[in-house]
């Protein structure tokens, strides 16, 4: 078996070496497929490690609320790509925040209410500005370091705001003298009494980037806005151990408020995630269909080659056959070949994606991800799509009378 399978190795490494060029361009048909999964695996698993990797720094004891959709994920993900389907179905309230802070052994409740407006100061002016409506509980709940001044409290929120490090250069070109300065927000004057320290994570569970961000009281956001609806709401439990039994405390406290309505949902640990993480699914779903496609018409690419490669050496499969070879032998020979084609072109196509993987980490927050499950299901995949797309032309070769093979001459 061992002598059978080196002999096959020999001769597939012979034919491809007398066709490189060929050879190269069936492997690259390959590779390009593999590469585009290998990227969009590669992101999928940078992208949950950010939102973990966050969640672990805020600490095991966060509990997340939002409202939920009993419609299919499709049609969830369209209504998320306007903002205006996005905060009408929303169902959670001020009121389900005292109701979820009376609850035993809750530290902390933060509401999350997201408006964009335009921010002006006395140098500049800025629209589409995301506005977060919350409350003093946030920088408990999630604990931003400040750069300058403190978060606002109960006794200054109501005409008090903090920025993002970013919207501070943008709005005073500076951050170390922005404190007691005014911003206008639909012709209301709030007070700076804070500016965040630099965060660099524009992906995390909150959706928010907070570096250009502008951060306000919930109420002061209903004042000037008219009216707002709370996206999520943020728990603190007092320990970990907890947990489970508050966040059933929260869905039963919930209910009751809403008079039987479940239309919300209480995540914690793993099972938090980026609120776009079902559009990213979607998204990477359709490109690795694209992906699948490529990679099938590479396997298309291998079958050809190996059609005009049994074509082109029909007199040594009857020579082969004609000196005690079988069928089996010879169906062996070829999809050993086309295997090999496969392999190689997978691996090539490894080493691609993830240079493609770090080059796109260089101009974003995605670091490339590896591992074990992403180098199986490469290897799996080719060796499918070589089996597959070889299995064909082996047959047809080890198919052919060895008589009318020996009369055959290229």
């Amino acid at each position: 078996m061992v002598s059978l399978f080196q002999t096959h190795l020999k001769l597939a490494r012979t034919a491809i070496k007398e066709n490189r060029t060929r050879s190269f361009l069936t492997c690259l048909g390959i590779a390009i497929g593999v590469a585009s999964i290998i990227l969009i695996l590669s992101l999928m698993g940078s992208i949950s490690n950010l939102v973990k990797s966050e969640i672990s720094e805020i600490g095991s004891d966060l509990i997340v609320v939002r409202p939920s959709s009993t419609k299919d994920s499709i049609t969830s993900v369209i209504e998320e790509l306007t903002a205006s389907n996005s905060f009408q179905k929303s169902n959670l309230t001020i009121t389900d925040v005292s109701a979820i802070s009376a609850i035993e052994n809750v530290s902390a409740v933060a509401p999350i209410s997201v408006s964009v407006n335009t921010v002006a100061s006395e140098k500049n002016t800025f629209s589409s500005v995301p506005i977060l409506g919350t409350n003093q509980d946030f920088i408990t709940v999630e604990p931003f370091a400040l750069k300058y001044g403190s978060f606002f409290s109960k006794d200054n929120r109501e005409n008090s705001v903090v920025l993002g490090y970013n919207l501070s250069l943008s709005l005073f070109n500076t951050i170390n003298s922005t404190v007691g300065k005014t911003v206008t927000i639909m012709g209301e004057k709030f007070m700076i009494v804070g500016v965040l320290d630099e965060i660099e994570k524009s992906i995390n569970f909150d959706n928010i980037d907070f570096d250009n961000a502008l951060i306000m009281d919930i109420e002061s956001l209903d004042q000037i806005t008219g009216s707002t609806q709370i996206q999520q709401i943020n728990v603190k439990a007092t320990n970990t151990n907890s947990l489970t039994s508050v966040s059933e405390n929260i869905s039963e406290t919930l209910t009751k408020q809403k008079l039987g309505d479940q239309n919300f949902t209480v995540l914690y640990g793993n099972a938090i995630t980026h609120p776009a993480s079902s559009l990213f699914s979607v998204v990477s779903g359709m490109l690795t269909l694209v992906a699948a496609i490529s990679l099938i018409v590479g396997g298309i690419g291998v079958m050809n080659i190996m059609l005009v490669s049994v074509s082109e050496r029909t007199h040594e499969i009857g020579i082969r056959k004609a000196v005690g070879a079988s069928s089996r032998n010879i169906l062996m020979q070829f999809l050993f070949e086309a295997l090999i084609l496969s392999v190689l072109g997978g691996f090539f196509g490894l080493i691609l994606g993830y240079i493609l993987a770090f080059l796109i980490s260089i101009i974003t927050p995605f670091a490339p991800y590896l591992s074990l499950e992403i180098i199986l299901v490469t290897l799996l995949t080719t060796l499918l799509v070589g089996i597959i797309f070889g299995i064909y032309p082996a047959l047809k070769a080890a198919s052919k009378n060895p008589i009318d093979s020996l009369k055959h001459y290229r």
